[in-house]
């Protein structure tokens, strides 16, 4: 980005939104046959693909655990996805990001109801243009549901941050790259309970609790699209 473009500019941010407004977003489920269950979400022109297989037996039967089941996850951004073609194949960054967002499910699944047995989870990144991890999360909730996963709540996330002294939500690419802080935040709304928050930045506590207001608003709007894109699924059946 130009040093001279601003981010904000009378009250309204570079793509034309409103310090607190969510880009258009979409809901799509059953995308992929072959899985258990898959989800497409759509924030702005971010696009993620998940796909969920399981539970099934984990082999080899080291890796198994006697009490309960497992998740894993696989975060991974298509070559495509950005301007300049990305290398395929798992980095360091894919690598934390697939840890984060297990984490980030991992609460909401009822993993002692399948002893010895995993649930896969892919998530691979369409198009990126910022908040990757948090429509990627959201994606694989929705996947996981579609698998009949026995879940305590659905996941639903949102990214939120500062730009230019103003704080928003759902960052895009430009304001991710540019942005003063930003911070990650998944949660069951259901439960009111968090279960992912980064940050990266620095903001004092009022700014932190003003973002996590933000953050919780805006999950439970995403949490009533993921409830409804669920309830068309089976309307149509």
């Amino acid at each position: 980005m130009k040093k001279d473009v601003k981010l904000l500019v009378n009250g309204k941010r570079i793509d034309g939104r409103t310090p607190e407004q969510l880009r258009p977003i979409e809901m799509k489920v059953d995308t992929i046959s072959r899985a258990d269950g898959s989800a497409e979400v759509r924030f702005g022109n971010t696009v993620a693909l998940a796909s969920v297989y399981g539970p099934r037996t984990l082999h080899p039967k080291f890796l198994q655990e006697q009490e309960s089941g497992i998740i894993r996850v696989r975060y991974n951004m298509v070559p495509f996805s950005v301007d300049e073609r990305k290398s395929p194949g798992p980095d360091r960054r894919s690598m934390e990001l697939s840890k984060v967002m297990r984490l980030a499910l991992e609460p909401a699944i009822f993993l002692e109801d399948f002893p010895k047995a995993t649930v896969d989870v892919f998530v691979d990144i369409l198009q990126a243009d910022g908040s990757t991890r948090v429509t990627g999360i959201n994606a694989a909730s929705l996947a996981l549901v579609c698998a009949g996963v026995p879940m305590r709540d659905l996941v639903a996330a949102c990214s939120v941050g500062k730009i230019e002294g103003t704080l928003i939500v759902d960052l895009n690419g430009i304001e991710d790259n540019n942005s003063e802080s930003d911070m990650a935040v998944a949660m069951m709304p259901g439960r009111e309970e968090i279960t992912l928050l980064q940050m990266d930045g620095e903001l004092d506590k009022q700014e932190v609790m003003k973002l996590l207001s933000f953050a919780r608003e805006n999950c439970r709007k995403i949490y009533e699209l993921q409830k409804q894109t669920i309830k068309e699924k089976y309307k149509s059946e």
